[in-house]
Order: C-alpha cells, then structure tokens, then sequence
C-alpha cells in the first residue's frame, strides 16, 4: 500500500464550501426589543437624544483615585442639559459668561458607590419613575437631574452597543453576499468545464434558472446595503464606505467599546488572557494529584479541591443558579501541520468547518488585537459560538469567549479560550448558560506534518432539563469534552490528508479513473454531510414540534423553505428526527447501516432489490471512513444513491441522498459539484455512556459479549415535500416522512433482534 504524499501542501482554505450565512439576528432580538421600547420612554421623559453614549456606569469596582466618570459627564458627548446644573448665578449678568467658562471645565465625578447603587437599580428597572429617582437621588446625596440623565445616557450606551453589534454582523453579511454574487456571475459566464470541456449548463431553460437566481441575490444584497446604510447612518463618523473608514471603526472601538462590553479596558483583558495561558499550561501538563485516571472508565478526573487550591479560584456562583463543572482533557496526535492548524482555530469559518458536528453558530464579534501577520501570534479576539449534539433532544449551549492564539516556543503554541465576566449580561443577559473557563490546546509541532495535540475543556455550565436517553452522557462531560472535540480533530485531519494525497492506491480509490474525479466526489460528500449536521441539531436555525408515530415512536419534524441555495433542492422541505436507544455495541450497529450489501434490510426505498457499487473511496485509515456510489435497480427504473460513512472514538455516521445519475457522472469525470443539489438524510450512533462494569466484585468470571455497552441511534429523513417555496406545509407531507422513520426504525430492530419486548 502506498503512503500518503505531504510534499505539496493543501491550499489555505480545506474545502470550496458554500459561504457561511451566518447572523445573531435572533440573539440579539430580545435586546432590540428592550432598545426600541427604551427608545420610546425617552422621548416622553424628555431630550434623551442629548445624552452622549459614553463609558461610564461599566467599571464601578475602579480604585476610588480613578473613579470612573459618569456617562452624562463623560467629555465632549456629554449633553447640553448639564450644564443647567451648574451653579450659575443668572442674576448676575455681568459675570455671567466668565462663570460659566470656568464651570464646563468642572466635571462631576460619580463615586464608585453611586455608580453601583444606580447600576443596581438598573438592571431591574432601566426607566427608574420620578418617585424612584427622588428616592435614588436623595440617598446618594446626587439632584434627580444628575440621576435622570445617567438612566438615560445608560440606556444610550445599551443600545449603541447592540447598534454596533448589528452593524459589525451586517457588514460580514455584505461581504458574504457580495462574494456570492460574484460567483455566481462568473459560474454563468463559464460555458464549460475547466477539467473536462464539457458543458455544464444547457443553452435554453437553465439560463433562465441561473439568471433568476442571480437577480433574487442581488435583491437581497440591495435589501441588505439599505439595512446596513440605515444602520451606519446613527455613527457620523463612520459614514464612509472607504477602506479609511473602516480603519477608523476599528480604531475608535478601543476604548468605549471594550469598556462597554467588558466592563475593562485593553490592558485588563491582555492580563486576563495571559493568565488564561498559564493556567492552561498548568492544566494540560500536571499529573496526579490536579488529575486521577478513574479505575473504573480509565479516563481522566479532575481533582476540584486541589484545582481551587493551585489556581486560587473564587466562588463565581454567587447569585446565579445552580452550576455544574464539566472538565476533561485529551491527547493526540493530528495529520496537519502547525501554521495551518493554528489559522483553523483564529478564522471562525474554518473552524465550523473543522468542527462541524459540533458547531452550529461562530462568529468573531469583534478584534481586540490583530496580532503578529501572518502567524496570528498575540491575536485576540471576542467569539460567539453555539455548540450542539447531533440530535434536537439536546439543548444547544451558547457561549461568548476570548479567543487569544500565542507562541510559547518555536515549537510550541497555545490556543486559549476563556469567558470574561459581564459580557453575556451586556450583550444579551439571555445568554449565560455556559461560560468556558481557561481551556484550549497546547499545539506541538512535529516531523512530517504532524503536530500533537493537548486538549483541554473546563466549562462552568447552568444545569439544564436534558432527556433522559442523553443524560448519561451529557452528565458525564463526554457530549461537550475534550474527547469529542479530538476525536473530531483527527478525522477533520485525516479526511484533508486523503482528499490532498496524489498517490492513492488503487484498492482506495475505485470507480473513479482520476485525480480531479475524486477530489470533486469527497468534495460533494463533505458539503452532503455539513447539510446533514447543519439539519438535525437543536440550533435556532430549527423549530421542532414532537409528534407521534402510529408505532409510538417519539418524533421531531421541522420545515423550511430553499429560495435560493443551489445546493439544494428548491422548495419546501420536511425534516424528521427520532432518536432510540439499541441494546446493541456502536460498532455493531455502524457496520450494519454502512455496508452496502445489507442495505435492503433496512432501505424501504430500495424496494428488496439488489445494490451495486458503482464507487469506493477511501477518506481514512479505518474501513469505516469511505465515501460510496450506490446503485439501486428496480423493475420501473434505477436510483443512485451517495454515502459519506464516517467513524472516530467518539460518534459515527452514515450520511446518504439520492442523485442525480447524469449529474453525478459528470462528477465522477472531475467537473465542479458545488451547484449540485443534494439532500441528505442518514444516521448518527453514539455510545450511551453507560460503562459496562460488573456492580459486585466476585471470583466468577463470567462470559458476555456486552462490553461496549449500547447505543444512541439518531434518524433523520429529509424529504422535499413541494417544488414550489411558497407552497405550504401538509399533514400528508408530515405523515410521509414519519411513516419512512417508523418503517426503518422497524427494519433496523428485527434485523439486529432487538424488537421491544
């Protein structure tokens, strides 16, 4: 068997995927809404436009000698009305104007007990009435004016961060858009195939399609500019569309902007982070007593007590609900050198891309530090991510953190996480279910293209209802942990290592005669499983209702609609998800579902008949990881079908679609796949997290073949259930779709003899 060539590098970006659409519309809705209404009551409690947006009522735990100014006395912004507070005399005409000169040069410095005795009464009510305000003032010895105008400037404050939030997400939103828009002029410009010079669109109907296609992106993008004008509008300073001004953007997002969101200035966050670092290295080279490897999973422990007493941890949980810590750590060894592996982890696409059963939602809301080009070392930056399992019965986590990428050694790198204190609360106090203490990896760069890998998880994560098929694993750390995100790591790697390699044998690589053939096919395998992960998740993207199937199955289905993405079918389209627990091992039941002979035990859709392998691509060491063309021939008429089978020590899958044969010939022949459309439906298989330990210790060593425990199978079936995108959802559709999962459910339990009893 041949080895894999490294000697020509990947290129930089892994896969030509569709381009993240991504928006935190929805997070930041709940914030809109309490802007807008803020928005009213000023108008009825007077000039409120007048309050500058300043820094002041973030920091009120500052050293008295550097008292934070409040945000309605807080420099140039501050409004006209304050000056009425001023002592003038305005009897006295004539020194009138001299007082009045040396008055605006005072400032009226709130104390930091002022300020959080205000900040308090503020996140209960941000529209404090007159009696409260009478109540406030009188108490911390201030006039209401000073107490009205700080409420009102506080809110200003509010709401210019979630504007500038919205404008940042715009801005990418644009950019993305515009990327699109390009592509797709340049795709029908294109009358041929680049690899082979065969036609790739049809001279009459499919013109019009594409031309169509084109103009809805470029409403969309119109739609868009407005938005994004209307937005920018409300910053004077940043109403230029130049390069310059975006520069001034960031420049000016120092100060107001950290010590908005952060409640800190630059240097303190710098100093956090650091220490983050640290406390990682410590984390992820101590031995025992910081970490005890359990006798009874063989896994490693954190050792709480001691943990608290090396790094001096305060108790965080005070005034928040019950908590649970989850902590985990994870060694290997990945197949991709070290600088490419550190940009996958600094550019938020990449690393959804890298992680794609994981990650539902990334973006990087902001750059604190740029960082050393083109390394990233020193880079820091401000990240939102939604984590999810690969069912809808788990509730998504939703996290902010600081993201810092640093250079330890010239071999050695580190790549930290850590949340900050307040930044959910200021962005959206919806969000503050899990916070991520110092974790990450320690990156080790060795020959050959190889880098090891020390992972490190430590969540703090508010406890939450789960089901009960995943609490077991859920509970234990392993959905979310380091075993998961390595597990995933290496078979990213490993899946990029084969799609680069020019030398495959040939017993991997069967079917398809070239090079240019088969990178096309793993490239439309890839984009088949990303739609599927991207599907069947808990995200916000979905809305699951729970129905029942005759057979009592428990069901989820969703619908959406495809206006406009090639890369699916154009209409309405229904997903349904049902997850079980089989008494039978992951491998079992994997080798099962992926091998291509015993398909029609369990495929309803190939009606018994036989199936034939047109291709088999290898995508891994393990026989498990291959990318499969099936054909599946019945009396009327004969389907394609393309699988992507994926294994690794924490989940599997099977990923499958029906193709079209003429357009996935083409494929096979090296032509472009990314406007194929494609929808895949298909299986994941989890361990149950049970550990299959004898409960008593006896001198009888019995036989059982239940060492691997069970399994947690997740189906889920995609059908388009109408062409038309503004047709409706029908019951008839729901009850197709789930009469497909109970049919299969059923085939797979009286194929494997685990019938429920």
């Amino acid at each position: 068997m041949g080895v894999v060539d490294m000697t020509n590098p990947p290129t930089k970006d892994f896969f030509a995927s569709p381009a993240l659409s991504l928006s935190l519309a929805g997070i930041f809705r709940d914030a809109g809404a309490t802007a807008a209404a803020a928005a009213s009551m000023e108008v009825e409690e007077g000039d409120e436009g007048s309050g500058g947006g300043g820094e002041g009522g973030g920091s009120g735990n500052k050293k008295d000698d550097t008292v934070e100014i409040s945000s309605e006395n807080s420099g140039p912004a501050r409004s006209r009305s304050e000056d009425d507070l001023l002592d003038h005399d305005d009897d006295d005409d004539d020194d009138a104007d001299k007082t009045k000169k040396k008055k605006r040069k005072k400032y009226h410095r709130h104390t930091a007990d002022q300020i959080r005795e205000m900040e308090a009464l503020f996140k209960e009510s941000p529209h404090p009435d007159e009696k409260q305000r009478q109540q406030l003032s009188k108490q911390l010895g201030l006039a209401p004016r000073q107490v009205k105008f700080w409420f009102q400037n506080r809110r200003t404050q509010i709401k210019a961060i979630q504007e500038r939030h919205e404008n940042s997400l715009l801005k990418n939103e644009l950019e993305k858009l515009r990327e699109e828009n390009k592509a797709m002029r340049e795709t029908i410009n294109k009358a041929c195939c680049l690899n082979c010079g065969m036609a790739t669109t049809a001279k009459d109907g499919s013109i019009t399609a594409e031309e169509q296609q084109l103009r809805i992106e470029n409403a969309k993008l119109k739609a868009e500019v407005e938005k994004l004008r209307t937005v920018i509008g409300k910053y004077p300073s940043g109403a230029s569309g130049s390069c310059s001004a975006e520069n001034d953007q960031e420049n000016r997002s120092s100060l107001d902007f950290y010590t908005g969101i952060f409640g800190l200035e630059k240097p303190r966050i710098m100093e956090i982070v650091n220490q983050a670092v640290e406390e990682l290295q410590k984390m992820a080279t101590a031995g025992e007593p910081l970490w005890v490897r359990s006798v009874e999973t063989g896994r490693e422990i954190l050792n709480y007590d001691e943990y608290v007493k090396e790094f001096s941890v305060e108790n965080s949980s005070n005034g928040r609900p019950k908590r649970s810590i989850e902590a985990s750590r994870e060694t290997g060894v990945v197949f991709l050198d070290l600088p490419r592996l550190v940009q996958s982890f600094m550019d938020a696409n990449q690393w959804k891309e890298m992680f794609p059963c994981i990650i539902s939602k990334v973006a990087t809301v902001d750059v604190i530090c740029h960082g050393e080009a083109p390394n990233k070392n020193g880079a820091v930056q401000l990240m939102f991510a939604e984590l999810q399992m690969l069912t809808p019965l788990v509730p998504t986590r939703e996290v902010y953190f600081v993201r810092y990428c640093k250079q330890l050694s010239a071999e050695e790198w580190a790549i930290v996480d850590v949340s900050i204190d307040k930044v959910e609360e200021n962005i959206d106090a919806s969000l503050v279910k899990c916070r991520k203490r110092p974790s990450g990896c320690i990156i080790q760069d060795k020959p050959n293209g190889h880098c090891k890998v020390i992972w490190v998880e430590h969540l703090e994560c508010q406890k939450s209802v789960v089901h009960t098929l995943y609490r077991t694993i859920v509970s234990s750390g392993l959905a979310f942990g380091a075993r998961h995100w390595m597990a995933t790591l290496q078979h990213q790697c490993e899946r990029l290592v084969f799609f680069m390699a020019t030398n495959v044998p040939t017993k991997d690589s069967t079917g398809v005669a070239t090079l240019a053939g088969r990178k096309s096919i793993l490239k439309l395998a890839q984009r088949m499983t990303w739609s599927f992960c991207h599907a069947i998740g808990a995200s916000s993207y979905h809305t699951w209702n729970k129905v029942t199937s005759k057979t009592g199955e428990d069901i989820r289905v969703s619908s959406r609609k495809n206006l406009n993405d090639p890369g699916e079918p154009l209409g309405v389209i229904v997903c349904a998800v049902s997850s079980v627990w089989l008494p039978v091992s992951p491998t079992l039941l994997f080798d099962f579902l992926r091998d291509e002979s015993r398909r029609n035990e369990w495929d309803i859709m190939s009606t018994g008949g036989p199936v034939q392998s047109i291709a088999n691509l290898a995508k891994g060491k393990d026989r498990g990881n291959a990318v499969t063309i099936q054909a599946m021939k019945s009396k009327e008429n004969s389907m394609w079908v393309l699988q992507d089978s994926c294994t690794n020590a924490f989940e599997s899958m099977v990923v499958f679609a029906p193709v079209d044969i003429t357009g996935i010939q083409s494929v096979i022949t090296g032509c472009d796949s990314s406007n194929m459309a494609i929808l895949p439906s298909g299986f994941t298989i989890l361990p149950d997290g049970l550990e299959s330990r004898p409960l008593v210790i006896s001198s009888r060593h019995e036989k059982s073949n239940d060492t691997e425990g069970g399994s947690l199978l997740t189906i889920a079936f995609q059908i388009l259930t109408n062409s038309s995108p503004t047709a409706k959802l029908t019951m008839e559709s729901v009850e197709s779709v789930n009469t497909i999962i109970s049919c299969t459910l059923r085939n797979i339990k009286t194929r494997l003899q685990c019938e429920d009893d």
